[in-house]
């Protein structure tokens, strides 16, 4: 339990500056549990070697409004430089680790600031290991090891899956949470003519993804910046096909989420949603066993997402925003080996240098790999594709 306390406090690596009594309140902590000494030390030296390493800083993010889970939210300041974030005080420590620990819902700052740190910390070690696509892999057959390739095919067997291969290709694209690119660099290349911009809330994500589109001659059809997906810096009706490839489950408000996905669509253009999603809910049935919640909170934790939606509930807001043709389907079966695979390929020298280089937000992360297999495997979480077209005016 003081290792967790420790653990969870180490947000103060956001900051990367250790305060003497950041120690003391760790070993307070400690103390308060019962642990031994020895536990003490180690919890202390485990804080100290994730306050030694940098960050980068993460620019200013834009707030939501207040609303509930399909149109939810806490209002959130706006933020920029160095995270302002204390964890010197006793009570401040404890409030965090107590959340962590019992998987309390983050507010909607802390989701923000958390992703942005997230994935500064992590996207290098997953482009070390498995490259410039950071989603799942289309595994048919589902004994193929080929995982980078599949991860490929899965973008074009989405994009043909959703009929953006019939007709007349798409001409502007946007990539709603880009990762480092991969996607919307592989839309251009696929389709002659095409750009594409992307966003993410991670300045080292849309860094990179800029750096790789030089690096393979595309920079002046692929451009990626840091933006929020929920208030986009685009025009109204601008893009013939919108791209969000598994980033909806990170949107606290999923109706703004639809609603801004509808705006920046041209009439006639198509939006393509591609996310994690829990289970439908059976008839009658008002929610979620205890036990779902309680998988899915953990999950939330490590990975800074706030709570969950069906693919029903992404359909009903479509419906609301007056999409037509409207599509569905569940792929959790195509991608579920790509679990495996990535916890697989952890098991390695290389990849566990990494891991600890990267800090304990990716530490965490990779652990709840294991609680996202659980959550496939029982049904709960589903891998939903939905499709549909913005009317034409």
């Amino acid at each position: 339990l003081a290792l967790a306390l420790a653990s969870s406090s180490s947000s103060i690596a956001r900051n990367r500056h250790l305060h003497p009594s950041g120690i003391r309140n760790v070993k307070a902590m400690a103390r308060m549990v019962g642990s031994p000494p020895s536990i003490r030390k180690l919890s202390c030296t485990f804080l100290l070697l994730l306050a030694g390493e940098k960050t980068p800083t993460v620019s200013s993010f834009a707030s939501p409004e207040r609303s509930s889970i399909l149109s939810s939210g806490r209002a959130t300041p706006v933020r920029t430089g160095r995270s302002d974030t204390s964890l010197f005080g006793v009570r401040t420590a404890v409030r965090r680790a107590r959340d962590s620990i019992l998987s309390r819902e983050r507010t909607d700052k802390d989701l923000k600031d958390g992703i942005a740190f997230f994935y500064d910390r992590s996207s290098k070690l997953w482009e070390d290991v498995w490259g410039e696509h950071m989603h799942h892999g289309y595994y048919v057959p589902e004994d193929r090891t080929d995982h980078v390739q599949a991860q490929i095919d899965l973008i074009d067997e989405v994009l043909k899956w959703a009929g953006a291969d019939d007709g007349e290709p798409p001409k502007k694209v946007v990539d709603v949470g880009c990762g480092i690119g991969g996607s919307s660099r592989h839309i251009v290349g696929k389709y002659e003519g095409s750009t594409a911009q992307g966003i993410t809330l991670s300045p080292y994500q849309a860094n990179r993804g800029n750096e790789l589109a030089k690096e393979q001659g595309l920079s002046d059809r692929a451009s990626f910046q840091v933006a929020d997906a929920l208030n986009m810096p685009f025009e109204d009706s601008t893009f013939d096909l919108v791209w969000s490839l598994e980033s909806g489950e990170h949107m606290p408000d999923k109706s703004k989420f639809v609603r801004e996905l509808m705006r920046v669509a041209a009439p006639g253009g198509r939006l393509i949603v591609v996310t994690w999603c829990h289970r439908d809910l059976e008839a009658g049935e008002p929610c979620l066993s205890e036990k779902e919640e309680k998988l899915l909170a953990k999950i939330n934790r490590a990975y800074y997402l706030p709570r969950w939606c069906s693919v029903d509930d992404y359909v009903k807001l479509l419906e609301k925003e007056g999409a037509v043709g409207i599509k569905r389907e569940d792929w959790s079966y195509i991608i579920a080996p790509f679990w495996k695979a990535v916890i697989k390929s952890s098991l390695n020298l290389k990849s566990v240098v990494g891991l600890l280089k990267s800090g304990f937000s990716t530490i965490r992360g990779a652990y709840a790999m294991l609680l996202m297999l659980k959550g496939f495997n029982s049904g709960l979480i589903k891998f939903g594709l939905i499709t549909c077209t913005k009317k034409e005016e």
